[in-house]
């Protein structure tokens, strides 16, 4: 039903062919037919297979493919087997990480309540959720969970916690008046919503939406249309793989001409061209990748951060924008009493949350809760005038009942002060409950031979009735200055986002025994006053700091109002100097949005659909989205993100589920250390990059030269995959474990234009590949004037290792040497490096190998021939990052 709030509760149930006594069994199993069951509906599964499948859906594996099914038909399986073999781990390890993901539909499908209590023929029943239909009348009590959307006809102190939704930290206090304008999720105070909890009170309502058709059916489907796209990494790799299969064409077509140039036969020659393109690919550089991002996940997940899809680490650190919702996130959604105005003093309440540890300080001093003082009187009357529980869970603590209550029995309990206890000296005796008409509850409470009357609520009630207040302890008649002096401590409260509650007291005349309004109209003492908001994280204040110094930009969207949220983003430090609501989101046309949101610090009283036009409103202008939240009201912009997100403990399912990270300790400053390690891991993909295709062109050009100027290739395709896979790979992943440098988030993020190779790094290949393929051609061209073919061959093949192995020490770092990285700070590439040695000495030692890889044992001397061209390169390279370190910089 559209617009059930804003229509009166008669026309409700005649548009619903519904009554108070609720449907008839018969009429509630034909509406089954006619709307379906409460269910949500998932979106399609994605399958291990396809999951498996879709790990060789990259141009570099297509020419891989392609090669060694080649050389199975012209050579036999040996060499296009060791291809297979690794295409195969590749896939294999892609697949381990990524088979969980996909499943915030399931967690969707869990999160309506299992039972709900209707009215069928008459009488209450129990009965499946999921059977509920349009008309069904549900009631509600403390503890259920919302079952469907529908419209309130009754209620009695009734409370929904619906910061799940709406982002509102506060429980609402509903009724059943109609609203007679548009109104937020949030501002309908007539309506329930599913998957939200009852806080307190109870209710009845009569369904108007089930299933789909529900608020979270809406998000569900919104969800499901959101198309992924590729990130960064992917695309990087993607333009790589092309742009090599360009140049692999382009040379093998070279050495094709070249060959028949030579003469050569045409064995022989098509054999050099796939020689060509097996030497020209990186065949280790989609496992290495894999690898590198799979040990990430590993390190974040030691740092409390959970990676749920695996190009996920690599966005993280190139994030430009962390969109983050408030409560539960920046905030701890606890609220908090911080501020207490007694004796006509200000005083500080420290301690964050529900955890009863903090003081009490004035002036920065100290303020002891003394016996008889006007503060224990303050905390007391808050205390016992509360129908909510503190409770410890494990090392954490909950409240049971509202939050705000909650604020006031945790600060009574910082002064050691327990409800039981309290409650034994001063037993209820009545009470008047909460209620928005009125604004305020009292309870009566025996006192030895007094019955006295604890009341809390808004000051603008309260005041008129007042008639006292109390200062150092003593009873004083409160005229005019003081009331103004209790309005302006409650403007300046309000001012910082707090709620402000009065707490006050009076006596019950002698000889009654019941509580009534009239007991305190004119007859109160105001006590003091409480300040509480749902506090700031303080380590989230330090995260935000640092995302600006690293150059990210931090927003928050909220569901609470503006005043609140500026408090909050100004107490954090986020920058920016707009603030927008939702109502003037709406308002907005895309190109007005696109053209302010830079300027934009805080969006308040957001709808779950308003943060999805944020993220793409970001991504308009090229920035890359983090969107971080924990409650359903979140998972659209979570899936639409670059990156989304969620909180591990406060998080619901369908917002973990749809985020592409998890922080399993909800602490905001985890991803600092995120965006720090994500950053890390880019630059080491950029120094495996850079390692495999300057060792695949110097080979590539070794390779040319030898044909062009002796008619000769220098290696065969089984030596050249040995380089590449063997020697190359062995090396790339160590190297793709390089300890962070620890300068990470003193620059600003790259541009999301700039992938992996920039003009600075395919300078640097080029002089370094150039290096390699002379220094190998020209041991090559010496060998075979002194040796057999086979020997000088074996020689070039050496010379290129140990390159490889030299190589990989420069590239750890293109501006700092390895002396001041640390010689020793990555052992896994030096044990690499004697793995390499080992197996390397295998291939050219041991006779049964000579007959694959046409090599033979080397002497010491031509060890040193081998090893001189690799030598030079690594001094005159070192020497240059001492002289040039940005010689290499340029589009980094």
């Amino acid at each position: 039903m559209i617009d059930a709030y804003r229509k009166d509760i008669d026309k409700v149930f005649s548009e619903l062919k519904s009554a108070l006594p609720g449907l008839k069994e018969k009429e509630a199993q034909e509406r089954i037919s006619t709307h379906g069951t409460n269910q949500l509906t998932g979106k399609k599964k994605i399958t291990a297979v396809f999951i498996l499948f879709r790990q060789f859906l990259n141009p570099l594996v297509y020419v891989l493919v392609a090669a060694a099914t080649i050389k199975a038909i012209v050579k036999g399986p040996l060499d296009a087997l060791t291809i297979f073999a690794v295409l195969l781990f590749m896939a294999v390890v892609g697949f381990i990480q990524e088979f969980r993901a996909g499943k915030a539909m399931d967690a969707l499908l869990q999160l309506s309540a299992p039972k709900a209590k209707v009215k069928r023929d008459g009488n209450v029943r129990i009965i499946p959720a999921k059977n509920i239909v349009p008309g069904d009348v549900v009631i509600l009590e403390a503890g259920d969970k919302v079952p469907a959307d529908g419209r309130l006809f009754e209620t009695a102190s009734l409370k929904i916690n619906e910061s799940s939704l709406t982002g509102e930290s506060l429980p609402v206090e509903k009724n059943i008046a109609a609203i007679d304008k548009d109104a937020s999720l949030g501002e309908r105070k007539n309506m329930v919503y599913s998957g939200t909890a009852v806080v307190a009170g109870r209710g009845q309502f009569i369904i108007t939406a089930i299933g789909m058709q529900t608020e979270i059916g809406k998000i569900a489907a919104a969800v499901q249309g959101i198309k992924e796209e590729k990130t960064s990494l992917q695309r990087s790799i993607d333009n790589l793989g092309h742009s090599l299969i360009w140049i692999i064409l382009g040379v093998c077509s070279a050495l094709v001409l070249l060959g028949l140039w030579k003469n050569m036969a045409m064995v022989d020659v098509f054999m050099l061209a796939v020689a060509a393109a097996v030497a020209a690919i990186p065949e280790g550089l989609p496992a290495v990748v894999t690898v590198v991002l799979a040990s990430g996940m590993q390190r974040m997940a030691r740092h409390n951060a959970i990676i749920r899809k695996l190009v996920a680490v690599e966005t993280l650190g190139s994030t430009t924008v962390i969109c983050s919702d408030k409560t539960g996130t920046l905030t701890l959604n606890q609220m908090t009493v911080q501020e207490i105005l007694v004796d006509g003093k200000i005083i500080e309440v420290r301690g964050q949350g529900y955890r009863p540890e903090g003081g009490f300080f004035h002036d920065r001093r100290n303020v002891e809760v003394a016996k008889g003082s006007s503060l224990e009187l303050c905390l007391r009357i808050g205390l016992l005038c509360n129908d909510a529980s503190l409770f410890a869970k494990k090392e954490t603590f909950e409240i049971i009942g509202d939050p705000t209550e909650g604020a006031l029995v945790v600060a009574a309990a910082k002064a050691g002060m327990k409800k039981e206890v309290e409650s034994v000296h001063y037993p209820r005796l009545d009470e008047i409950p909460f209620q928005s008409e009125r604004q305020y509850m009292a309870t009566l409470h025996r006192d030895g031979q007094r019955k006295l009357i604890f009341v809390k609520g808004s000051l603008e009630r309260l005041l008129p009735k007042a008639k006292f207040f109390i200062r150092n302890s003593q009873k004083q008649v409160l005229n005019e200055e003081f009331r103004k002096e209790f309005m302006n401590t409650a403007d300046a409260m309000a001012r910082k986002a707090m709620r402000v509650l009065t707490i006050a007291l009076a006596e019950l005349a002698p000889g009654k025994e019941k509580l009534t309004e009239d007991d305190i109209d004119g007859t109160l003492t105001i006590v003091g006053l409480c300040g509480m908001i749902d506090p700031p994280r303080e380590e989230a204040k330090k995260a935000i700091a640092a995302c600006h110094a690293g150059g990210i930009k931090v927003i928050m969207a909220t569901g609470d109002n503006l005043l609140t949220g500026r408090a909050v983003g100004s107490w954090l430090g986020i920058k920016g100097s707009l603030s927008l609501t939702g109502s003037q989101l709406s308002d907005m046309t895309d190109e007005t949005l696109h053209a302010k949101i830079e300027d934009v610090s805080v969006f308040a009283r957001i709808e779950p659909l308003h943060k999805l036009r944020i993220i793409q409103a970001f991504k308009s202008r090229g920035a890359i989205v983090a969107m971080t939240g924990d409650g359903v009201n979140d998972a659209p912009a979570l899936e639409a993100a670059d990156i989304g997100i969620a909180m591990g403990i406060t998080g619901t399912d369908v917002a973990k589920e749809a985020a592409d990270m998890v922080l399993a300790d909800d602490n905001f400053a985890t991803i600092v250390t995120a965006v720090e390690e994500g950053r890390a891991i880019f630059n080491r993909l950029r120094s495996v990059v850079f390692f495999l295709m300057t060792t695949c062109f110097g080979e590539l050009l070794a390779l040319i030269l030898g044909i062009i100027f002796l008619g000769q290739a220098s290696l065969i395709p089984l030596q050249i995959l040995w380089i590449n896979l063997v020697t190359g790979a062995l090396l790339a992943i160590p190297l793709g474990l390089e300890p962070r440098v620890g300068d990470e988030l003193s620059y600003p993020p790259r541009s999301p234009k700039v992938g992996i190779i920039y003009p600075g790094m395919l300078l640097r290949i080029g002089v370094i590949s150039s290096l390699l393929g002379i220094g190998a051609f020209l041991v090559f061209s010496w060998t075979l004037r002194h040796y057999e073919i086979h020997e000088a061959r074996a020689m070039t093949f050496c010379c290129i290792v140990i390159f490889e192995w030299l190589v990989a020490f420069n590239a750890r770092s293109d501006e700092k040497t390895i002396f001041k990285l640390g010689f020793f700070k990555n052992p896994w590439l030096f044990g690499a490096v004697f793995v390499g040695l080992s197996l390397q000495l295998l291939v050219i030692y041991v006779p049964f190998m000579h007959r694959f890889f046409d090599t033979v044992p080397l002497k010491g001397f031509e060890w040193g021939i081998a090893l001189l061209p690799g030598l030079l390169i690594f001094i005159f390279e070192t020497m240059r990052k001492i002289v040039a370190p940005k010689l290499y910089s340029a589009g980094k």
